[in-house]
């Protein structure tokens, strides 16, 4: 089951995760998109606004042949910028009409109204069936003499954009490569993919890990329901079984007087009178863990508290030939709740009294210890083993079921105190050593 959840757990959040992390690529992906777009739909306007104005077609004299002007690109009439500023970060030299002002390779090409090439200019040599080819790639079925058309192709390995100027004479396409812009773009893809498998992965783990840690709490407290439903089930089962039996019994004997079977109905009384006593514990525990934040506190005197419950028991532990010991400092004060303390005092010194051994002795010390008040109620006798010490407080846990049914009792006393000490924001814990004793200590502020 716990397992199911954890799977779950992961899946719903990697999903999460995964959708964020797409719709959060996507955006970057798409502003980076139309900023390249916007930066070369800028760098083409420039180029074209530079043939339609300072450029001078007349300059690029065509072949003596009659062919297109393909020289155009290097002799001096060419406008053909330096060798150096054939990289990315070409500008056009100061006082150069003749130069593009481009940061990138760029090419232009003239035609008529049928698209037949009448002029080109170039920063470089160019075969004439590149520009035939390049001028195949333009969308010629998009264009329209009112608006600038703009597109993109890949030609012999090279990402080139264009722009398309009509007139009603013909046509002028401008070409700039965009093979950088475009490495940009698909480098981008690559990275998110890379990056977002790598998170992915680590969010696989790092969720895997918090996962457990959350289903861990909720795991424990399931095992102790089961094991307190466990419990309850059989410390309800023997009392039943007993009282079916005493009932069997009577039954079988009804002839008989009540007299001469009151035997079993004490039996049956007994064990109805414990059955009481656990579903009362069981609903006072319940009620606590309810009332948690409705209970009323107030400033109490912890002495008087004290002394009050163990007055009464004097002669209770006397008869049990056990010696009392008490030292209580008069007038301490703590915050909380008088009734449930003394609750908490009364479970304590009972339990020091059933397991003080024959012939034992108990002691109670009430004192000041800086700014908390600190009972300790400790007794001779076996003693709790260290394995244990952090699971007496448990419900229906018992260091010894034998010792522990012949003493009687559930196991929910020390649960019940406890539960009391930790709604008044409390410590109570345990010190023993096996053979000599043990000291339950109760620190309240």
């Amino acid at each position: 089951m716990f397992k199911k959840l954890r799977n779950r757990f992961l899946i719903v959040n990697l999903v999460s995760i995964s959708i964020l992390m797409l719709v959060a690529f996507a955006t970057i992906y798409t502003i980076t998109y139309q900023n390249v777009q916007r930066e070369t739909n800028m760098e083409l306007y420039k180029m074209s606004d530079f043939y339609h104005g300072p450029y001078n077609s007349s300059k690029m004299p065509r072949g003596e042949d009659g062919g297109m002007g393909t020289g155009s690109g290097t002799g001096s009439n060419s406008g053909s910028l330096p060798s150096d500023a054939m990289g990315g970060d070409n500008v056009r030299p100061w006082g150069d009409l003749n130069s593009p002002p481009a940061r990138s390779v760029s090419f232009m090409i003239k035609t008529d109204d049928q698209w037949k090439v009448t002029d080109t200019h170039s920063q470089f040599d160019m075969e004439d069936t590149f520009y035939t080819e390049a001028l195949q790639k333009v969308d010629q079925n998009k264009v329209s003499d009112s608006e600038r058309h703009t597109g993109q192709f890949a030609l012999d390995g090279t990402d080139w954009a264009y722009v398309v100027d009509s007139s009603g004479t013909g046509h002028m396409i401008v070409f700039i490569d965009v093979t950088a812009q475009q490495g940009i773009l698909t480098n981008l893809i690559y990275t998110f993919v890379v990056v977002g498998l790598i998170m992915l992965i680590v969010i696989y783990f790092l969720s895997r890990y918090f996962a457990n840690r959350s289903i861990a709490p909720v795991r424990e407290a399931f095992e102790k329901q089961k094991q307190f439903i466990g419990d309850a089930s059989h410390e309800l089962k023997t009392p039943l079984a007993i009282i079916s039996t005493n009932t069997d019994v009577l039954l079988a004997n009804q002839e008989d007087t009540i007299a001469n079977q009151a035997k079993w109905l004490h039996y049956i009384k007994s064990e109805t009178e414990r059955m009481t006593g656990l579903t009362n514990d069981l609903l006072y525990l319940t009620q606590m863990d309810d009332s948690r934040s409705t209970m009323i506190h107030a400033k109490f005197n912890m002495s008087d508290a004290v002394e009050s419950i163990i007055l009464p028991m004097e002669a209770v532990i006397f008869e049990k030939n056990i010696s009392l010991d008490y030292n209580i400092e008069p007038n301490l004060t703590v915050h909380g709740n008088s009734e449930q303390i003394k609750q908490v005092i009364l479970i304590l010194l009972d339990n020091a009294v059933k397991y003080s051994g024959p012939k034992g002795s108990v002691n109670v010390t009430l004192q000041k210890q800086n700014n908390d008040v600190v009972l300790a109620v400790s007794n001779t006798g076996e003693g709790i083993a260290p394995e244990h010490l952090d699971r007496i407080f448990d419900r229906f846990y018992r260091t010894d079921s034998s010792r522990a049914r012949k003493h009687g009792g559930h196991g929910l006393g020390l649960a019940i105190a406890r539960s009391i000490v930790d709604q008044h924001k409390g410590e109570l814990y345990a010190r023993s050593v096996v053979g000599e004793g043990a000291t339950f200590y109760v620190r309240l502020s």
